[in-house]
């Protein structure tokens, strides 16, 4: 194969900012079509990208290799198990569900049919980010780790695409940029064994996890930060010393770049990417367990 038919599912903000003209500039890619669950814009960004619109996710399926999606996790998961059971790879969006069962499934799913599956977490796939957790994960002996990864999505006056975005209102930032930091935190730490979390302001959460590598860390996420108060911060502790996660330098079109290059890799060698769907499924379970230990807290006097 020497060039990858991908179909894009999902028509939103980051479908129209990253996705679209990501796989449309790709050399190894054909965008062979665009589905959308409102017609007109899936006609829109299919002409902007000189490909066609599809009114049935299945007939697309049917005329690709592959298909990328840019949906609300409840939307990609069904669409994820239908597009596997027609032979395409998965390229999907984080979370790749938001119930462990929904996230299983999509697994189960690729793994019947033998499908390659790449989720794409940004700062896995960004160029600075990923080789800094590669070479932290490679050094080892990091005692403790925090995150901060907050944003103003949902304060007053915001700019964000995504302040209408019914899913990140009904899950917070929990669910939406938790697996970013899960996404880092376990690939150079380890999986998490345990994970507790409580409630801060809003939807703002505090996480606490204990890795299998026996490090601690902690990490607080949130889409309603103060706009000066907003920003991404990773910080290990160890034996080495202390290190910090880099600013990303290019644009998450450049990380979804590399990303594309992974499903390519994994779906020619048959060698599964870090960032698999089975790794996906792995945050779903730890953001799952965090959400349900919020609900088992009690205050302090009750």
């Amino acid at each position: 194969m020497t060039t990858m038919r991908i179909g894009l599912l999902g028509t939103g903000p980051w479908a129209r900012s990253v996705h679209a003209p990501a796989l449309a500039a790709h050399p190894g890619v054909d965008l062979a079509g665009v589905w959308g669950r409102r017609a007109e814009a899936a006609a829109a960004l299919a002409q902007a990208h000189d490909s066609r619109p599809y009114a049935d996710p299945g007939e697309l399926f049917a005329d690709c290799d592959a298909v990328a999606l840019a949906l609300p996790p409840s939307v990609q998961g069904p669409l994820a198990v239908r597009a596997a059971e027609a032979g395409c790879h998965l390229l999907l969006d984080k979370p790749v569900a938001t119930s462990v069962p929904e996230a299983r499934a999509v697994a189960d799913a690729a793994d019947r049919a033998g499908v390659a599956s790449v989720v794409f977490f940004t700062a896995r796939f960004g160029k600075e980010e990923g080789e800094w957790i590669a070479a932290q994960a490679a050094a080892g002996g990091w005692f403790t780790a925090h995150a901060d990864w907050l944003a103003p999505v949902f304060v007053e006056g915001t700019s964000s695409p995504y302040a209408h975005s019914p899913w990140r209102r009904e899950k917070g930032g929990l669910w939406d940029i938790g697996p970013h930091v899960l996404s880092v935190l376990l690939a150079v730490l380890g999986d998490a064994e345990t994970v507790t979390a409580a409630r801060g302001p809003a939807d703002t959460v505090l996480l606490t996890m204990r890795h299998s590598s026996g490090a601690a860390s902690s990490a607080t996420v949130g889409l309603t930060a103060p706009p000066a108060a907003a920003g991404v911060e990773v910080t290990l502790r160890g034996t080495a010393g202390v290190t910090a996660l880099p600013r990303r330098q290019q644009g998450a079109d450049a990380a979804y770049h590399r990303a594309v290059d992974a499903l390519l890799a994994a779906a020619g060698t048959g060698l599964p990417n870090a960032c698999d769907v089975h790794f996906g499924l792995r945050v779903t379970e730890i953001l799952a367990a965090a959400e349900a230990s919020l609900d088992s807290l009690m205050p302090l006097g009750s």
